[in-house]
C-alpha cells in the first residue's frame, strides 16, 4: 500500500479518536456548566480559578503547537520525503490523541453528578454538534471528494486533519456558552411556560405559601417548620436546597402537582443577584416571609453587603399588606428590615433579649445529647419548656422562628414542643452520630458561613470527654472581600476547640492555617492534604475510640482544585 492510500486512511481513522476526546471533554465540563446555574460568567470564573484547567488548556496549546510545526516550517524543507515525513506526522498524531486522553482532567470528588435532565441533555448534545462541526466537515470532505487540494501534499492533509480534530478540544470550555446562547430562545419560553403552570398549580392548591430567605439557616428553619406544623396541619415544603426560581417550578409542576391538598406551602429563597428573590415571589406569592440572616455568603456574585440586604428584604416587600413579616432581631441587618414598618403585622424572635421581640428563647442550656431552652410569648405571656436533640446556637435561633411561625398560625406552645422534641436536623447540617464505641461523628460539611462554622466548633467544644476532637475542613467559600479575614478567624475558632485540624486544600486553607497557629495551636497537630480522599484516610489513622470528628464546610464541587 503506498503513501497516498494509507495516510488518507489512518487520518480517516483517527477522525473518531478526536470526537471521542471532544465528547469526553465536553461532557467533563457540562457537570460544571449545570453547578454554576447555566451561567456563562460563573462558569468562566471556575474554568480561570482553577489549575487542572489551566494545566490542560496549556498542554492543548502546546500539542496543537507541535502538531501545526510542518505548516510553519519552509515549505521546500522536506521536498526530497515530505510523504515519509507525513507518515511519521500522523504516527505522532496518533500519539497525541493517547497523550490528551490520559492527560484530560478529572474530578477529585463528584458531591453532585451531572443531572441528565432535558435541558442539560439539549445543552450537551448542541455543544456536541457545535464540537464535532469541522473535523465532520473535514473529513467528510475527505471521504467524498478525495485527495483534491492535497494531492501533491499528504503532509499538509495530516495537518490540517489533527488541527480540526484538536481545536474543537482546545476550544471546549467555549461551546457550553455558545450552545446556551443558541439555545437561549428556547430555554426561555419554557422556563416561562412552566413558571406559568407552577404559579396556577400553587394558586388553585389555595395553599397558605411561606417564604424563608437568609444567608444562612434558611434551610434548617424550613425543616423544622415542615416538621413543627404537620403535628396538626398538612404542610409540604421544597426538598433539600430547591431554592432558586427554576427549582421551585419544577417542585410545584413534577411533585406537589401530584398532590396540592395542602395547608400549607414552605419555600426557600435563595439569591445570587438582586432581583432574584423577587422573581422567587412573584412565582409563589407568599403570605408570610421570614428573614433569618444576612452575612457575606454569596458576597462574591452580589457584590456588597448593600446588595444582599436588598435581596433578603424582597420577600418582605413581596407580601401583600396584610402578610405576616417574620425576623430574627438578633441580626442587626435583619432587625432594621423589621424597623422599616412593612408589612403592618411583624413578628420579631431573639435569644438574646433584643427590644420588642415578640418571641424569646430563655435559659439556653447546651449538652452533648443536644439544647434545652424555655420559649415566652411576650404578646401573651404563655411560657413553655423546650428540648430539641439539635446543637448550636444558630439551631436555637432557627427553631425559635418555626415556632413562632407555628404559632402565629394557631398552634400552641404547648402543642408545638412534642415536635420540637422530635426534630431532625437537616441533611450534613450538624447531624450527630454516635458509634457503639463511644466515637462521635459530627457532619456539619454544609456551613461555609461565619456564624455556622463557630456554632459548629463550638458543639465540638462541648466534647470535653474526648481525648482528641478532630476537624475537617477547607475552609469558608463565595466571601469575597472578607475572605481572608473571616477564614483566619475561622482557624482561630479551631485551635480553640479542636485538638487536631485536617485542612483539605484550597485557596482559602492558608489563611486558616495562618489563624490556627497565630492562635496558638501545635504545628504537629495540624495536617493538610490534597483532597477528601485523603483527609478521610488520615483521620481514620488517627481516629480512636471515644474521639469526636467534626466534618467542617467540605470542599464544593466547583472549588476543587
Amino acid at each position: 500500500m503506498d503513501y497516498a492510500t494509507l495516510i488518507p486512511i489512518l487520518c480517516l481513522f483517527s477522525a473518531p479518536a478526536w470526537l471521542a476526546l471532544t465528547t469526553r471533554r465536553v461532557y467533563y465540563l457540562a457537570r460544571y456548566f449545570q453547578l454554576e446555574g447555566y451561567e456563562s460568567p460563573r462558569f468562566w470564573r471556575w474554568y480561570m480559578r482553577t489549575r487542572r484547567e489551566r494545566r490542560f488548556t496549556a498542554l492543548n496549546l502546546a500539542v496543537l503547537l507541535l502538531i501545526s510545526l510542518p505548516a510553519l516550517l519552509p515549505v521546500g524543507l522536506f521536498d526530497a520525503n515530505r510523504s515519509e515525513v507525513a507518515l511519521l506526522f500522523v504516527g505522532f498524531t496518533l500519539f497525541f490523541i493517547v497523550v490528551l486522553w490520559l492527560r484530560l482532567p478529572r474530578d477529585p470528588q463528584v458531591k453532585q453528578p451531572f443531572k441528565r435532565t432535558p435541558r442539560a441533555m439539549r445543552l450537551l448534545i448542541t455543544a456536541l454538534l457545535l464540537g464535532a462541526a469541522l473535523p465532520v466537515y473535514h473529513h467528510a470532505k475527505l471521504m467524498l471528494g478525495g485527495l483534491d487540494g492535497y494531492a501533491h501534499d499528504l503532509l499538509l492533509l495530516v495537518v490540517v486533519s489533527a488541527v480540526s480534530g484538536m481545536l474543537p478540544i482546545l476550544l471546549a470550555p467555549l461551546l457550553l456558552p455558545l450552545a446556551n446562547a443558541l439555545m437561549f430562545p428556547y430555554e426561555e419560553s419554557r422556563r416561562r411556560y412552566f413558571m406559568r403552570k407552577a404559579r396556577q398549580t400553587l394558586h388553585d392548591s389555595g395553599a397558605t405559601v411561606i417564604v424563608i430567605t437568609g444567608s444562612y439557616g434558611k434551610t434548617s428553619t424550613k425543616h423544622y417548620l415542615h416538621h413543627i406544623l404537620n403535628g396538626r396541619f398538612r404542610a409540604y415544603m421544597t426538598p433539600k436546597s430547591y431554592n432558586t426560581l427554576m427549582g421551585i417550578s419544577r417542585v410545584v409542576n413534577d411533585e406537589f402537582a401530584r398532590d396540592p391538598n395542602y395547608d400549607y406551602f414552605i419555600a426557600e429563597a435563595d439569591a445570587y443577584f438582586v432581583g432574584e428573590n423577587a422573581s422567587i415571589c412573584r412565582l409563589v406569592a407568599p403570605r408570610l416571609g421570614a428573614v433569618m440572616s444576612v452575612g457575606p455568603m454569596h458576597l462574591e456574585r452580589l457584590g456588597s453587603m448593600e446588595n444582599i440586604v436588598k435581596a433578603q428584604y424582597e420577600v418582605i416587600e413581596a407580601l401583600p399588606p396584610d402578610g405576616v413579616g417574620f425576623f430574627n432581631g438578633d441580626d442587626p441587618y435583619v432587625l432594621a428590615m423589621a424597623e422599616r414598618g412593612y408589612p403592618q403585622t411583624r413578628v420579631i424572635i431573639s435569644q438574646r433579649g433584643v427590644r420588642g421581640a415578640r418571641f424569646e428563647a430563655l435559659n439556653v442550656q447546651f449538652c452533648p445529647d443536644g439544647t434545652a431552652f424555655t420559649v415566652r410569648d411576650n404578646l401573651t405571656g404563655a411560657v413553655c419548656e423546650m428540648f430539641m436533640p439539635l446543637y448550636g446556637e444558630t439551631n436555637v435561633t432557627n427553631a425559635l422562628m418555626a415556632i413562632a411561625i407555628a404559632a402565629h398560625l394557631g398552634m400552641s406552645l404547648e402543642e408545638i414542643a412534642p415536635r420540637v422534641a422530635t426534630l431532625q436536623p437537616a441533611e450534613h447540617r450538624l447531624v450527630r452520630h454516635q458509634l457503639p464505641d463511644g466515637t462521635v461523628i459530627i457532619d456539619d460539611a454544609y456551613s461555609a458561613n461565619p456564624v455556622g462554622t463557630k456554632a459548629a466548633l463550638d458543639v465540638l467544644a462541648l466534647h470535653t470527654h474526648s481525648k482528641r476532637r478532630i476537624v475537617v475542613s477547607a475552609g469558608m467559600f463565595e466571601l469575597g472581600a472578607q475572605s481572608e479575614s473571616a477564614n483566619r478567624a475561622l482557624g482561630a475558632h479551631m485551635a480553640a476547640a479542636a485538638t487536631d485540624i485536617i485542612l483539605i486544600s484550597s485557596p482559602q486553607t492558608p489563611a486558616v492555617r495562618a489563624g490556627a497557629l497565630a492562635a496558638g495551636f501545635p504545628p504537629e497537630r495540624l495536617r493538610e492534604v490534597a483532597n477528601l480522599e485523603q483527609a478521610v484516610a488520615y483521620y481514620r489513622s488517627i481516629l480512636q475510640a471515644g474521639d469526636t470528628l467534626l466534618m467542617l464546610t467540605d470542599l464544593p464541587d466547583t472549588y476543587a482544585v
